[in-house]
C-alpha cells in the first residue's frame, strides 16, 4: 500500500466519467488511505500488535451550480455513489465553482516506515528506564507506524497525490503514594525515528518535580506554560487568524492587518517543510506555502480556503482542508510554528520569584473571545528560582490575548499535536488553589 498504488486506481477516473455523463459540469474526488501498526503496552507489559487498515472516497460535483458530496468506505459502488451525490444537489443552492486545474505533480513520500519489532524495543527500552529509577511506577503506552495516501482527482485536470509515514507515541507513568495518585504523560510525533530516552527524562524530570505536594498560590501569579500545555494558549490565536472568523466578523483580529497584536517578541507561522505535519498541498488541490501570520508581533495574513479568500479578496493561503471526508473545505492549518526564544527550561524556571508551572491541564482553553478558566491536572509551584513541589486542586484563569501582551519565550520548542511552541511564562493569571 502506498502513494503509488493509489495513484495508479483508475477508481478517480471511472467516478469523474460517469458524473459528467449524468450531466454535472464538474466533480472531483478526494482518496484517503491509511495503515496504522500499533504495539500497546499496559502495567509495564507489552499487551498486544495491532494492523489496521482504513479507506475512504469522497465524491463532490456540481450540477447546475448546485454541489452534492456522497462518501463511502471500504469498497465503492462508482454508479451508485454518482446517483446519491446527484440527488443531494438537488437540495442545495447553487455555489460559485472553486477548482484548482491543469496541476499534475508528483509528490515524493515523506517519511520512513519502521518494523513493529523495533518499536516493541522502543517502548520496552523506555519502560526500562523509567522503572530503573521509580520501580513503584506503573508505566502504559503505545508506539504507532503509521502510513497515509492522499490522491486528489478532478474534472479541470488536476491529479495530485502524496504519501506520508508518521511515528508517534504516548506514554504515561502513574504513581500511587497512599492515598496521592499521579499521573504523568508525554508523547512524540516524528518522521523517521522516535526518542524513547528523551521521552523518558522529560517524564522523569516531572516525577522529581512531583517528590512533595505544597500549597497553591491564591491571587495572580506568573504562569509557566511547558510546550506540553502551551498550545492551550495558541488555539484561540489560530482561531483568531481564521479568514471564515475574520469574514464572519467573530474574530477580534479582524481588520487588524499590520497593526501590532500581540508581544512583540512572538512569530507565528506555518511551514509547509516542518516537521511530521508538514503538507504539499491541501484538501482543494492549492499548493501549500510558508506564511508569516504574526511577525514581531504584528499580524501580517489570515489563513483562507479559495472561497474565503475570494470573498476577502485576497486569494487561497493553500489552507483549505476537510474537517473530514464527509465535509467540504474549510480554512484549516496544517502545522503552526512559534519562533522559540533563547532561554532553557530551567533558566526560564529561575526567572521566576514565584509562581506556577502548568504541564497538563483538564479540559479545553479559550474561545475565540480569549476568556479561560482551567483545571491543573499537572502543575509545579516555583519559589525563587527553584521547583519546590506539586500542586494540586487548582485553577487558573485570564484573557488569552491579553496574557500574549508580555510573554518570555524558551528555547525547547517541540511538537504538541500540530503546533511548534517552546515553553513560555506569562504574567499576572488569577490562581485559585483548594488548600
Amino acid at each position: 500500500m502506498g502513494s503509488e498504488n493509489l495513484s495508479q486506481d483508475t477508481l478517480a477516473e471511472h467516478l469523474l466519467e460517469l458524473a459528467i455523463k449524468s450531466g454535472a459540469e464538474a466533480a472531483e474526488v478526494y482518496q484517503s488511505r491509511s495503515l496504522s501498526r500499533p504495539v500497546f503496552f499496559e502495567a509495564n507489559r507489552l499487551k498486544q500488535l495491532e494492523t489496521s487498515q482504513s479507506e475512504g472516497t469522497a465524491l463532490r460535483l456540481w450540477r447546475n451550480g448546485r454541489p452534492g458530496l456522497t462518501v463511502a468506505y471500504g469498497s465503492v459502488n462508482p454508479q451508485v455513489m454518482v446517483e446519491r451525490a446527484i440527488a443531494l444537489s438537488q437540495l442545495n443552492q447553487p455555489e460559485f465553482l472553486e477548482l484548482v486545474s491543469n496541476f499534475q505533480p508528483d509528490y515524493p513520500d515523506l517519511g520512513s516506515s519502521v518494523p513493529i519489532d523495533v518499536l516493541v524495543g522502543w517502548g520496552k527500552e523506555a519502560i526500562a528506564m523509567i522503572r530503573d529509577a521509580y520501580p513503584d511506577v506503573v508505566c502504559n503506552s503505545d508506539w504507532e507506524c503509521d502510513i497515509e495516501s492522499t490522491r486528489l482527482v478532478n474534472s479541470q485536470g488536476l491529479d495530485c497525490y502524496y504519501n506520508d509515514t508518521t511515528l508517534s507515541c504516548y506514554m504515561s507513568a502513574d504513581w500511587v503514594r497512599g492515598d496521592d495518585f499521579l499521573s504523568v504523560a508525554d508523547g512524540q510525533t516524528q518522521r523517521d525515528i522516535l526518542e524513547p530516552e528523551k521521552l523518558v527524562q522529560q517524564i522523569l524530570q516531572r516525577l522529581i518535580w512531583a517528590k512533595h505536594n505544597v500549597l497553591s498560590p491564591n491571587r495572580r501569579v506568573p504562569v509557566l506554560f511547558t510546550s506540553k500545555a502551551a498550545d492551550m494558549l495558541w488555539g484561540t490565536a489560530q482561531a483568531a487568524l481564521n479568514g471564515k472568523r475574520v469574514l464572519e466578523s467573530a474574530s477580534p483580529w479582524g481588520e487588524r492587518l499590520g497593526t501590532q497584536v500581540i508581544a512583540s517578541n512572538l512569530t507565528l507561522y506555518q511551514d509547509p517543510l516542518a516537521g511530521p505535519y508538514s503538507c504539499p498541498f491541501d484538501d482543494e488541490g492549492t499548493p501549500t506555502k510558508p506564511l508569516v501570520f504574526v511577525e514581531n508581533g504584528i499580524l501580517q495574513h489570515y489563513y483562507c480556503d479559495r472561497t474565503t479568500g475570494r470573498k476577502l479578496e485576497t486569494g487561497t493561503t493553500g489552507n483549505g482542508f476537510r474537517p473530514s471526508l464527509s465535509s467540504y473545505p474549510t480554512p484549516g492549518l496544517f502545522n503552526f510554528l512559534i519562533q522559540p526564544g533563547k532561554a532553557s527550561l530551567p533558566e526560564l524556571i529561575q526567572k521566576m520569584d514565584d509562581g506556577l508551572i502548568i504541564d497538563q491541564i483538564l479540559g479545553g482553553g479559550g474561545g475565540i473571545a480569549g476568556d479561560f478558566s482551567i483545571n491543573i491536572e499537572l502543575g509545579y509551584r516555583v519559589r525563587k528560582g527553584e521547583v519546590i513541589g506539586r500542586i494540586k486542586d487548582t485553577m487558573v484563569a485570564g484573557n488569552i490575548y491579553t496574557a500574549l501582551k508580555q510573554v518570555e519565550l524558551g528555547d525547547d520548542a517541540d511538537w504538541n499535536g500540530s503546533c511548534y511552541t517552546p515553553s513560555l511564562i506569562v504574567e499576572g493569571l488569577s490562581t485559585t488553589g483548594r488548600n
